[in-house]
């Protein structure tokens, strides 16, 4: 189920540019309140800060890039967003889909996103090995080319410092619990907040 956080409680009346998150579980809020998760803490610490943006929070549980994909061009035309952050990717490779299919899908998403005027932000993810050491490292590397190839912004790797401690994940230890969220967050805010204040009229 989609997760359309407007953040209308949280973000300055005065908010003239929009920004989307369009990802999968990790940015929905997966089994938490949708307050407790990065992306409604995000809209936040935008609005505490005083930036002159709102947050959409376009996540979907379960999110494919084949079902990102079908879905953006909708998306960029309701919200007409001036940056969208790209988190998806994980429950392709844990399905073992073709890494080149999963790139060749965030290839077009960033197309899709330029083409609307807006800037794309790419959100890399990592993977345990279930399908063999190679796999995976093949799946963290597409992030860093894709973002070299088509010079986007990149978040490094969303869980940067929580995979370590099973205690950081839900019972499914695939999601970050409530308390680890604010960590997810500044993972994100150094590839963000340069962005979000260069855009601010």
């Amino acid at each position: 189920m989609a997760v359309w956080l407007l953040a209308a409680l949280s973000t300055p009346a005065f908010a003239q540019r929009t920004l989307l998150v369009f990802g999968d579980s990790l940015s929905a809020a997966y089994g938490i309140a949708p307050s407790q998760g990065w992306v409604s803490l995000l809209a936040e610490r935008i609005a505490k800060q005083g930036l002159p943006w709102k947050v959409v929070n376009a996540s979907v549980s379960g999110e494919t890039t084949a079902g990102g994909l079908r879905r953006l061009p909708e998306d960029l035309r309701r919200h007409k967003p001036d940056a969208v952050v790209i988190e998806l990717g994980a429950n392709d490779a844990l399905r073992g889909q073709p890494i080149a299919g999963i790139r060749a899908n965030l290839d077009e998403m960033i197309r899709l996103v330029h083409r609307a005027r807006a800037q794309p932000v790419l959100v890399g993810i990592m993977i345990p090995p279930n399908y063999g050491i190679d796999y995976a490292a093949e799946f963290r590397q597409l992030y860093g080319n894709l973002s070299r190839q088509r010079d986007v912004p990149l978040v490094p790797f969303l869980l940067q410092g929580l995979v370590e401690s099973p205690d950081n994940f839900q019972a499914d230890q695939l999601h970050p619990t409530a308390a680890a969220q604010p960590r997810v967050l500044d993972n994100v805010w150094p590839t963000l907040e340069p962005l979000l204040r260069k855009s601010s009229p």
